[in-house]
């Protein structure tokens, strides 16, 4: 809990001496939760838990501050709610309203990764480089979902370009990110060639590899050398993270058309939230959508390393409210 809810340490320390902190300590959790516009299933979770555990042991005071404080928060959690007016907890989802929900939240995170893919294709160079920062600072994606690219992926799209076989780079291409064929082509016709450049960074085509193909699979990025050279440096910018985090919203927006879906919610929190990374638009607030902004550093950056678990049994935070 204290590595989702950070700065909790010094209220740790008072009651380790014996201080009641209960109340400090909901008032201080409800107002890290309220400061960010959305969350992941398991700050969610852990906040309810431990706010369920902290209400009934503080003050009627304490329990009306936090109250104002979720009144005015989009979305706060129900059971928080219920208990702090003191009326029943709204009974559990059936299994059929439970399926409901699930689709419908299935349906809100295709439809973040649709936004993301039309902001993205929309933009100009420096705008795409910001929106490829902001998915760089999201971190590196949770889980396996996305299995290590075969070695002959590469020699395969290599191949078909220096053959002469557009159609087959095309179709190579879509079943090694498993899109579909209208977003594979959408990905080749680009006349930016970011989007190819992020896919490469995707399936870790060799940068000589990628210069080859930029230079035969589109003629107009072909026909400047100048333009080669500039999308193979940002190949060079691009983290890993940044890519996945882009390609798997392609993967859940356009799925290839042969293989079913995925459930974005089966695998964990939303897209936005645990797939891309949160509010990105709140992010790109200080860039032009059309131009990045100029004090930023160069480096897209390295793949950032998975945070570490959420929650504890050792957690200090959890043993304070027990």
């Amino acid at each position: 809990m204290s590595s989702l809810f950070p700065g909790l340490d010094s209220l740790v320390g008072l009651a380790q001496h014996g201080v009641d902190v209960k109340p400090t300590l909901l008032r201080v959790l409800t107002d890290l939760y309220v400061q960010k516009p959305t969350h992941t299933a398991d700050e969610e979770r852990q906040y309810v838990e431990l706010s369920l555990r902290l209400i009934d042991a503080v003050d009627a005071a304490t329990r009306d501050i936090v109250a104002r404080r979720l009144a005015t928060y989009p979305g706060a959690p129900e059971k928080i709610l219920a208990r702090l007016e003191g009326r029943p907890e709204t009974p559990a989802l059936g299994a059929e309203e439970d399926e409901a929900a699930a689709t419908r939240a299935d349906a809100a995170v295709r439809a973040e990764a649709k936004t993301l893919i039309r902001d993205f294709f929309n933009a100009e160079a420096d705008g795409r480089r910001a929106m490829l920062q902001v998915l760089d600072a999201a971190g590196a994606l949770e889980g396996d979902d996305w299995a290590t690219p075969a070695e002959d992926v590469a020699r395969r799209l290599e191949t078909s370009v220096l053959a002469g076989r557009p159609g087959d780079f095309v179709r190579e291409l879509e079943r090694a990110l498993g899109v579909s064929r209208t977003l594979a082509e959408r990905i080749v016709n680009d006349l930016g060639g970011e989007p190819l450049v992020v896919a490469a960074r995707a399936l870790s085509v060799p940068t000589a590899a990628l210069q080859r193909i930029l230079l035969f699979v589109n003629p107009a990025i072909g026909h400047s050398v100048r333009r080669v050279y500039a999308l193979s440096a940002l190949y060079g910018e691009v983290s890993l993270a940044a890519a996945l985090r882009l390609v798997a919203a392609w993967r859940i927006a356009e799925p290839a058309e042969r293989k079913r879906p995925a459930t974005p919610t089966a695998r964990g929190a939303g897209l936005v939230r645990s797939r891309i990374g949160a509010t990105i638009p709140d992010r790109l607030a200080g860039h032009d959508r059309g131009g990045l902004d100029r004090t930023a550093p160069s480096r897209i950056g390295p793949p950032a390393r998975p945070s570490p678990e959420s929650g504890s049994a050792h957690d200090p935070v959890e043993k304070v409210a027990s």
